[in-house]
């Protein structure tokens, strides 16, 4: 396993033109970002066409999100079934917009050299659960946001009622992946690691993503999943992911990888985008310090774990194509 790099005593000094000349930014930091995305220099957005899908030779320029729409998504009146880590800092960021792009530069080998901090405690999946039943450890009596597709995917008759031998199979499925809390609750995270464990054997077996010569980042918003293959070779995951929220869409179509940086700070939301590789506009994958099944989306970035997109930071270059399709549910 790599040794993982603690962030630094002070600041790191290095040529950003992103921020002032002299300004002091830690390159380095965990962080617990709960709707994260944005470029880190405020460039106008462009005015021209909408969102169609972009050539990959070119860097694509979105045109302005809609304004924001209100949530609709049955999980959003969920909150995290436990606590965050100890020592875990909050960023809370509420402000528009992904359309900004980045000031693209070349970052230097000492840079590059600093690995982003691994999050404070390790990385848990949390369950998002009714805020009546947040600290109870006896077996939830509700039924959640999922229950007809959990019950599906456990072969238990299908009612979207919570039933006791509903509550102990969800139960035994959650403590076998390591979904705190146990307690039965049919929240996102449960219904999300079922998708994952599903797409594992063929990721692309709709043949959504094009199967192209070479390295291909394919995103599913259907299914909050992403993967990247070599032609019909699945070279990377699939893994979990968190797209835009409702009004901040991750914008689908094809566009390139076209700019990479490792410790990315944000100046937009003050907060650190970990191996941010960016490929429309402000929106990028990069790691987050939070929850990868949150209830509420991201600004438009694909999100990912930290460990997760550490290995993606491996795992593609920059000028290779991302195909999105799809839309998150609730989005």
């Amino acid at each position: 396993m790599p040794a993982r790099h603690p962030p630094p005593r002070t600041p790191t000094r290095f040529p950003d033109p992103m921020t002032p000349r002299g300004t002091r930014i830690p390159l380095a930091l965990a962080a617990a970002s709960l709707a994260l995305c944005g470029a880190a220099h405020p460039v106008p957005p462009h005015p021209g066409p909408g969102p169609a899908a972009t050539p990959v030779a070119q860097v694509p320029v979105p045109a302005p999100e809609p304004a924001p729409v209100p949530e609709t998504a049955p999980e959003t009146a969920l909150v995290p079934g436990e606590p965050a880590a100890p020592g875990q800092p909050v960023y809370l960021m509420d402000t528009p917009d992904q359309v900004l792009p980045p000031l693209v530069y070349e970052p230097s080998a000492a840079e590059d050299a600093v690995e982003p901090a691994a999050p404070v405690g390790g990385e848990r999946t949390v369950e998002y659960v009714p805020r009546d039943e947040l600290g109870a450890a006896a077996c939830s009596k509700q039924a959640g946001p999922y229950q007809r597709q959990v019950e599906r995917w456990l072969k238990l008759p299908v009612d979207g009622k919570q039933s006791a031998a509903d509550c102990a199979a969800i139960r035994r499925f959650q403590s076998a992946h390591g979904i705190r809390p146990d307690s039965g609750f049919a929240g996102p995270a449960t219904w999300g690691t079922m998708r994952l464990l599903a797409a594992r054997a063929d990721p692309n077996a709709a043949h959504r993503c094009p199967v192209r010569k070479g390295r291909t980042a394919c995103v599913d918003l259907d299914r909050q999943i992403m993967w990247v293959q070599n032609s019909a070779k699945v070279t990377f995951g699939p893994v979990a992911i968190r797209s835009g929220r409702p009004g901040y869409a991750t914008r689908t179509g094809t566009y390139p990888v076209y700019w990479r940086h490792k410790n990315h700070w944000s100046t937009i939301y003050n907060a650190p985008m970990p191996y941010a590789q960016f490929f429309s506009g402000g929106q990028a994958f990069h790691a987050i310090y939070d929850n990868i099944y949150s209830a509420v989306g991201s600004r438009g970035c694909v999100n990912l774990t930290y460990a997760d997109a550490k290995r993606l930071w491996g795992a593609l270059r920059k000028g290779d194509p991302v195909q999105i399709w799809g839309r998150r549910p609730g989005a």
